[in-house]
């Protein structure tokens, strides 16, 4: 079996794409040569990667088997690249560490405040995912650590609580809502909805509102916040949002809480194997777990 990481970089190119054209245009290589290294990882391996057809290509079973591994071995060689970067930079390594909007705002600034006050010779690399993208990329070894909501099916993923948060709504001063200590989610399925481009939150209040029979009226939906807040304060509608990441908005907006029990969420550290994370991004999951030394 011969075949090179171009190789497995054409082929998960060509699985994205869904076409060998594509897949040699987005790896900038000729045409000929992708059907040519395609050509050769089936011969090489006994058995045909992709099945033909008008639209494009498909991947067979051996195909889909091969996508784990192309995605583990590439990962792991881009792993061994940062952390050899970083040697050179002076650091001594890189996480990478992806986290939902409500764990990014009220939970992880304190925390890796803290840990990187304490560890100098470490780097992070945080972006903000919804937490089902989280869970996927996790699952492909695409981030050492990820911090998500319990709303989102962590599949075989290992998980450790290390937050609560709470589900509320926030309205304009004007609503007719104000002055009350909290609300029941079914007294505001009649409302206007301005909602976040969460797509785990929005599955979870959708399946919540269809146990009542009644679905949610979206009016729009906003990735950014702070425009989610504007268009609350403007009276287009109200928001449901994590309490931690409702109370960091600057905008003249009244906080409800929602009073269902399944409004009380948990955060969840997640990662592929905890055993198998490299030392400095091991000492991060101690941390935010709770037991650093």
């Amino acid at each position: 079996m011969r075949f090179d990481l171009t190789d497995l970089r054409v082929f998960l190119s060509v699985v994205e794409c869904g076409s060998l054209t594509q897949g040699a245009q987005a790896t900038h290589l000729a045409l000929a040569s992708v059907s040519e290294r395609i050509a050769g990882m089936e011969a090489a391996l006994g058995v045909p990667l992709f099945e033909r057809n008008r639209r494009g290509v498909s991947t067979t079973a051996a195909g889909k088997a091969l996508i784990r591994h192309a995605r583990s071995i590439l990962g792991q060689v881009e792993q061994m690249r940062g952390e050899l970067r970083t040697y050179a930079a002076g650091l001594k390594g890189r996480i990478r560490l992806l986290s939902n909007t409500a764990a990014m705002v009220a939970f992880l600034p304190t925390q890796l405040c803290q840990f990187l006050a304490l560890h100098r010779d470490l780097s992070i690399d945080l972006e903000e995912r919804t937490s089902a993208d989280i869970v996927q990329a996790l699952g492909s070894r695409r981030a050492d650590l990820g911090v998500v909501a319990d709303i989102a099916d962590l599949g075989a993923l290992q998980s450790h609580l290390i937050a609560s948060d709470r589900l509320v709504v926030i309205v304009g001063r004007s609503h007719r809502a104000v002055g009350r200590s909290h609300v029941a989610f079914a007294d505001i399925l009649g409302e206007p909805i301005v909602g976040t481009a969460d797509t785990a939150l929005e599955a979870h209040l959708a399946e919540r509102a269809s146990r009542l029979g009644r679905q949610l009226d979206y009016r729009i939906q906003l990735r950014n916040t702070e425009h989610v807040a504007m268009h609350v304060e403007a009276g287009i509608g109200i928001s449901i949002l994590s309490e931690g990441l409702a109370r960091t908005l600057r905008r003249d907006l009244v906080i409800l809480p929602l009073s269902d029990a399944w409004a009380a969420r948990r955060l969840y550290l997640c990662a592929c194997d905890f055993s198998t994370l490299t030392p400095h991004a091991s000492l991060l999951a101690q941390r935010l777990m709770g037991r650093a030394p």
